[in-house]
């Protein structure tokens, strides 16, 4: 179904559902997560800020009346703009569209005081979407409305990340896809594990300096996880990096040059091999990677990207992708993200083996910068 004939269908399900006995009232999960998405792009285009209350009502008081007695509640307190839905987990979700954390916890608070004081009460959190804004001439004073959020999550004495909101709108990797992950991981492992002792011997005896080189980088709603590669860079060369930004070969916040000096000529020749990436196996055994999936950016990189490439962040990074296979080096920023985009949209068994495949000629033919 095309995306906008979906889009005009559930926006006359959600009108109809106003008029619909509670709780049919609150869309069902998959419909609220779609509605979810639709106004995800919406901000991403029009540069606005998204409001996304969940509400979890107390143990003893989630059977189906006080579901009902909920809705009711918000059908009588919410816009029209405004869409409810009832979670897979519990919770009650509404997308509050042009709303900063202020108006949002200012809606929370109506809704909890009908409730006596105690633990009678339902417990809610407010999301901000996009956690990260670039600053407009004519909205800094939503900036800083919207930018209170993390703060108020974090009542509860524990930090809260600043991408809370983007993973919400992560996508959960199917059964299939983690059991062709663990499988392919542990052969990997089992056949790359005499390449990456030989080529880590080799880097010792060649450079000072750890073999192996550790970085963090953003993955699946923007959580921050270890990237395990074969050092092929002398030390210190991330301080090196900002001299070098201006060289880039890929537009963009991404980092790509040929050639690069930090480079160590044993490095050179295991970035020209993909050797030195064999120790992400690991990552996709521990699941912080998948085998097929967007190729993870250093946060600093990931962080500076629109709000728009960072719904690449909605599924698992991988060791291969579209872009890898096919347009590494050759294409520009913002395709190579639509690339990542349309591979998260249309992920299958069959595309990751397809890709899978593909990758072998890439590397046997090294294409793209290294």
């Amino acid at each position: 179904m095309p995306q906008d004939t979906a889009v005009r269908r559930l926006h006359a399900r959600v009108l109809a559902r106003r008029s619909a006995p509670a709780p049919s009232f609150l869309l069902n999960d998959e419909e609220f997560r779609f509605a979810a998405d639709c106004e995800r792009m919406r901000v991403d285009r029009n540069g606005s800020v998204l409001s996304l209350l969940l509400i979890r009502l107390p143990r003893g008081h989630a059977a189906t009346t006080d579901v009902t007695f909920m809705a009711r509640l918000l059908e009588g307190r919410l816009r029209l703009t405004d869409t409810p839905g009832e979670l897979s987990d519990g919770r009650i979700a509404v997308l509050l569209p042009d709303t900063p954390s202020e108006g949002a916890w200012k809606v929370a608070t109506d809704l909890s005081e009908v409730y006596p004081p105690g633990p009678a009460r339902p417990e809610c959190d407010v999301l901000v979407y996009p956690p990260h804004r670039k600053l407009r001439d004519d909205d800094s004073e939503l900036e800083e409305e919207a930018s209170e959020a993390p703060t108020e999550l974090a009542s509860e004495g524990e930090a809260a990340e600043p991408t809370d909101s983007e993973f919400f709108f992560a996508k959960s990797t199917p059964p299939w896809k983690r059991a062709i992950d663990v499988l392919g991981a542990i052969v990997g492992l089992t056949l790359a594990s005499p390449v990456i002792l030989t080529a880590a011997a080799a880097i010792k005896a060649t450079s000072p300096g750890p073999a192996f080189f550790v970085q963090k980088r953003e993955g699946l709603g923007g959580r921050t996880f270890p990237m395990w590669k074969l050092r092929t860079m002398h030390q210190g060369a991330d301080d090196l990096k900002e001299q070098l930004l201006e060289l880039s070969q890929q537009d963009g916040p991404a980092f790509k040059m040929r050639k690069d000096p930090r480079t160590t000529r044993l490095g050179r020749l295991l970035r020209w091999t993909s050797i030195d990436e064999l120790p992400q196996f690991w990552n996709v055994l521990r699941g912080e990677m998948s085998l097929v999936g967007p190729r993870p950016l250093p946060v600093a990189e990931s962080q500076a990207c629109d709000t728009w490439h960072r719904r690449r962040l909605s599924v698992n990074p991988g060791m291969t992708c579209t872009w890898q296979v096919s347009g590494r080096g050759a294409v520009s920023f913002d395709e190579w993200v639509r690339m990542d985009l349309q591979y998260a949209r249309k992920r299958s068994a069959w595309q990751d083996v397809k890709l899978i495949v593909m990758t072998v000629p890439a590397l046997l033919f090294h294409r793209g910068m290294r």
